[in-house]
């Protein structure tokens, strides 16, 4: 019977290649990486789409269990002619910064209301602000990996001084919490094989090789058949045979 493929889920700007590679370098089972949209990937784990997935807090906590991975800075995306543009890259924008500025909030982001005055549509997706703020609309704050990921000539960013948390979690439901689930916990965690709250390994069951186990016992009986003939011989002598003969006129 074909074990079914382990299901992860991942959403925009997360990258899950090297928690991939060390899955596939421990297990048997193979791993699916499931892309899922913002909006949809808390769903997914809840409805049992995927066995977990990476995403962006805030999760329900009542079915779900999540845990931490790491933070991401956030930075404003905006034009490579607008005045914050011309920041050197090491110089942060802050708040007041953006007082006056339009501001691009949408539906699927998950840092909360930016600073600023936000724009009269709101986007369904943070792909499609991204293209509104290379037309002029506004400007946007987002995830590093996300701007990253919708780089265009056309646009830059600059780091947001004092700006909100953007953690990436893994996630699963609570009472789905299976071996692959305590493994995959295991390999994002950077545990090693043989931790104590990894799967212990399987002892070694190499045979010994037939010629040599004949070898060693044909060594052995070849030894003792020495020291037994030895020992009658010596026997049949006597202690003080040698020493009469010696003894002799």
């Amino acid at each position: 019977m074909t074990t079914p493929p382990f299901r992860l889920g991942y959403v925009p700007g997360v990258t899950p290649a090297k928690w991939a590679g060390i899955w596939r370098e421990r297990h048997r089972t193979e791993l699916e990486l499931v892309p899922l949209a913002v909006g949809d990937a808390e769903r997914a784990v809840r409805e049992g789409e995927v066995a977990a997935a990476l995403l962006r807090p805030p999760v329900d906590r009542e079915m779900l269990s999540a845990i931490v991975l790491y933070e991401e800075a956030c930075v404003v995306v905006t034009p490579i002619d607008h005045v914050i543009a011309a920041l050197d890259r090491d110089e942060p924008v802050t708040s007041e910064d953006l007082a006056d500025e339009v501001m691009l909030y949408p539906a699927d982001d998950v840092l909360g209301r930016p600073p600023g005055q936000l724009a009269g549509y709101r986007p369904p997706t943070t792909a499609e602000a991204i293209t509104l703020v290379a037309a002029g609309t506004g400007l946007l704050i987002v995830p590093q990996s996300l701007a990253r990921l919708h780089h265009r000539r056309d646009l830059t960013y600059r780091f947001l001084d004092g700006g909100p948390a953007a953690p990436v979690a893994l996630c699963w439901q609570t009472d789905r919490t299976t071996d692959e689930v305590e493994d995959l916990i295991g390999v994002v965690r950077g545990r090693t094989v043989n931790s104590s709250r990894g799967r212990p390994t399987p002892p070694s069951t190499k045979p010994v090789r037939p010629e040599q186990g004949a070898r060693s016992s044909s060594a052995g009986r070849g030894s003792g058949g020495r020291s037994s003939s030895a020992g009658r011989r010596s026997a049949r002598r006597g202690p003080n045979q040698r020493g009469n003969r010696r003894g002799r006129p």
